[in-house]
């Protein structure tokens, strides 16, 4: 898909210029790294989704020391997670700050978020609930979201490690491009698939004892690195391919 195309369809939905711009980056972005079902797909998906309004604006409602707490406000969640982000560079923790979203979903990508925050030169930690979609291995009712978990490390020498995963086998995204069925979709790890469900279920039930409005949201660590590991991991991982990369 040309920029053009997907700019076009996104502005045709109610978002204005600059917001239409960082969800075709998003989505670009994603398509370019291999992410096929958090790229272009993701537009259609829009065209049919309901629940959010295009001219709506996240807000930051609660601030103090080491803590920040936003509002979708009606925005998608996209928006909601860009303009958090956005807020931690221009004003980074002294320390640390845990930031909690509320009423933010689709998400998309978590490791699109946490790579803008290392490479900004912040340590990010991120996740996000979504419809329940996961049930435990052995049977029953879905009971958590597909729930990733994303790290973002920053690196003085080079790009960032991002380590992004969902807890499922495939992803939703996978299901909305049309590359996985959904009954495919069950905690991954096979005969350890209890391990994926119990991650699942942890991410779920932090996110949900942190937001005060029932829905789904996003919780993200953000902090200011110590030390800088990276350099020193890739001269001892020469030649393998590291989380994140190209």
């Amino acid at each position: 898909m040309q920029p053009e195309e997907g700019l076009g369809r996104l502005r045709a939905l109610g978002f204005g210029e600059t917001d239409a711009q960082e969800l075709w980056e998003h989505f670009d972005g994603a398509e370019r790294r291999g992410k096929q079902g958090h790229g272009y797909a993701r537009i259609a998906w829009l065209e049919e989704l309901e629940g959010y309004d295009p001219a709506a604006e996240p807000s930051l409602v609660e601030e103090e020391e080491g803590f920040q707490r936003w509002h979708g406000g009606g925005a998608i969640g996209y928006l909601v997670l860009g303009r958090a982000v956005r807020a931690q560079l221009e004003r980074p923790p002294t320390r640390a700050r845990l930031v909690v979203c509320e009423r933010t979903f689709p998400t998309g990508m978590l490791g699109y978020y946490v790579r803008r925050l290392a490479e900004g030169g912040l340590v990010g930690v991120l996740t996000a609930t979504s419809p329940a979609r996961l049930g435990h291995p052995v049977g029953g009712p879905k009971l958590a979201g597909t729930n990733p978990l994303a790290i973002g490390i920053p690196s003085g020498g080079g790009d960032p490690v991002v380590a992004d995963v969902s807890m499922g086998a495939v992803t939703w995204g996978d299901v909305v491009a049309g590359l996985a069925q959904e009954e495919q979709l069950v905690p991954f790890g096979g005969e350890q698939a209890h391990k994926a469900f119990a991650l699942a279920l942890g991410l779920q039930l932090l996110v949900d004892s942190l937001v005060r409005e029932e829905g789904h949201g996003a919780v993200l660590l953000v902090a200011r690195p110590e030390a800088d590991p990276v350099p020193a991991l890739r001269r001892l991982a020469e030649g393998v391919r590291l989380p994140g990369g190209r």
